[in-house]
């Protein structure tokens, strides 16, 4: 790490990984509206259950690679076979449920779609933060919630539409990751606080 990245402040959760630095600075807390990105996120936060976001973050590539670049359509269509040849995958978490809950999401994202509308998705889920950023003024990572009203009513209604992997803290994740809730801590460089 070089002098510079010493004397720069962030969030607490961001290690000396250069890839967790680059996702903290350049994702992390960033809005995102486009509806297939935010399905593809929420599936990335699901498969973290358990894990580290680093683990994730790692083989980001192989999940793309794999659940072709996040397309609900292709997903959709994946059958036994197909999941038996992504639990031979190193690329990806090789968690059988997980990958199921891939598939199971695609085809509740193409139904809500259906009903709703294209690109439905991102107003459906920016709903729960009244269409704007909830922005945080933390000073200390405790201060921090795991989940909130907002991403136990995410998780709620999301559940109620046949997703899973969605509970209450993964939803809170995925809140802040794509910029619904930013929670970058007052004393970080990316806090629009400072």
């Amino acid at each position: 790490m070089s002098d510079v990245q010493k004397e720069i402040s962030r969030c607490a959760w961001c290690n000396s990984d250069p890839i967790y630095i680059a996702y903290h600075d350049n994702v992390w807390g960033k809005p995102e509206f486009n509806s297939q990105q935010l399905f593809e996120k929420l599936c990335l936060d699901g498969q973290q259950a358990g894990l580290s976001w680093i683990t994730i973050l790692k083989k980001q590539q192989g999940y793309r690679d794999a659940f072709a670049n996040f397309d609900p359509k292709l997903i959709s269509e994946f059958d036994a076979d197909k999941v038996e040849e992504l639990m031979l995958n190193p690329n990806i978490v090789r968690n059988r449920l997980k990958i199921n809950s891939i598939i199971r999401n695609a085809k509740a994202y193409l139904a809500y779609e259906e009903q709703h509308g294209v690109d439905s998705f991102s107003q459906f889920l920016w709903a729960f933060v009244g269409g704007e950023p909830i922005v945080n003024s933390w000073n200390d990572k405790s201060q921090v919630p795991n989940d909130t009203e907002q991403s136990q009513a995410m998780s709620k209604a999301l559940k109620k539409l046949d997703f899973n992997f969605v509970g209450p803290t993964i939803c809170y994740a995925f809140m802040q990751a794509v910029g619904m809730v930013n929670d970058h801590l007052t004393t970080c460089i990316s806090s629009p606080k400072r």
